[in-house]
């Protein structure tokens, strides 16, 4: 047994003693936009606790040893089997309980419906149930995803607000100093999916696809408790990632980034191919079984974002948003 199991055994073990509910709301502060109030993100007991055991300074000295990333990466992979097989369905009808999904929104709406886990994790929302917003507006930019959201209107912001990772840079995140000079002092708009959440994500803007690539790499977690520690997450993780050209923002990268159980990352193969055109709102790809992210990048100076999501990102208060919402106008 390695020392990453030995800690998730552990934190097992000591939880079982305790009756605390493993799905209370113990994740980071969010602002829903939805409801208009603040409230604590629904996370596992079990994840948060073994979040606070892996990323602190004595597990960032040991992640120097790759221990921690091929623990993660083979766990990953083994999750990923699993939600794949048959038998996972099992777990569909709990899962929907425990987090309160409204199946209502999706199609189908049956949990029966779903012949594995992944199946059901990969689900589809029922036409009109997700608008976007001022859709024959190119220069209005919309959420990409369920998710919480936070903006920084600087590359810098980011450093000093959220992701603290030592080495995080546009030209790391896609592995290209060409492309990172060009979004040199960009706005970023980070967006990260928890497990309950839809997985599919869209387009925020209207434009042709510039490029295309792919980039293998880790399965770390994207929770706030790990992005604010000293290892590296996003540049290390499996990602794809587009650039879409605009008319209206310039050049818009859109980096689709994988975390723990996430097996694959898929933007749509007709995404892969220069030229073709994109709608604001439209399926960009998929993620499979678990968390995830996804980095928004824009020039600098091509974008104004909503004032709300401004405001709550520099207190540190993540906002709970849909596809489709108000992201921001072009400036």
């Amino acid at each position: 047994m390695s020392i990453f199991e030995a800690i998730h055994a552990m934190a097992d073990y000591l939880l079982s003693w305790v009756k605390l509910d493993r799905n209370a709301e113990v994740g980071w502060r969010s602002f829903n936009r939805k409801e208009g109030k603040i409230q604590r993100e629904q996370q596992s007991l079990w994840k948060k606790l073994k979040l606070l055991l892996l990323f602190n300074p004595l597990t960032e000295w040991i992640d120097n040893t790759h221990l921690m990333r091929l623990y993660l990466h083979e766990k990953s992979e083994h999750e990923g089997r699993e939600e794949r097989a048959p038998a996972s369905r099992r777990r569909i009808k709990s899962f929907v309980d425990a987090y309160g999904i409204d199946m209502r929104e999706f199609e189908p709406s049956d949990t029966d419906s779903y012949n594995t886990f992944e199946a059901f994790f990969t689900r589809k929302h029922k036409s009109g149930s997700r608008p976007i917003c001022d859709v024959n507006d190119p220069s209005h930019a919309v959420v990409v995803a369920d998710s919480r959201v936070v903006v920084y209107d600087c590359l810098a912001d980011t450093k000093t607000l959220w992701i603290k990772g030592k080495n995080f840079s546009i030209a790391n995140l896609v592995m290209d100093i060409g492309l990172g000079e060009n979004f040199n002092d960009a706005a970023i708009a980070s967006f990260r999916l928890s497990p309950q959440d839809y997985h599919r994500y869209h387009s925020p803007v209207e434009g042709e696809i510039k490029s295309f690539q792919g980039l293998p790499g880790d399965y770390y977690q994207v929770d706030p408790v790990a992005l604010q520690s000293d290892v590296d997450i996003l540049t290390r993780n499996r990602r794809d990632y587009i650039v879409i050209k605009t008319k209206d923002f310039g050049d818009v990268l859109f980096v689709a980034i994988g975390a723990t159980d996430v097996g694959s990352v898929q933007i749509h193969k007709r995404f892969h191919q220069a030229g073709v055109k994109i709608a604001k709102g439209e399926e960009l790809g998929v993620f499979q079984f678990g968390g995830s992210s996804i980095i928004v990048a824009f020039q600098h100076g091509s974008i104004k974002f909503d004032d709300d999501l401004s405001r709550l990102s520099r207190e540190k208060i993540q906002t709970s948003v849909e596809v489709g919402m108000s992201l921001g106008y072009a400036s």
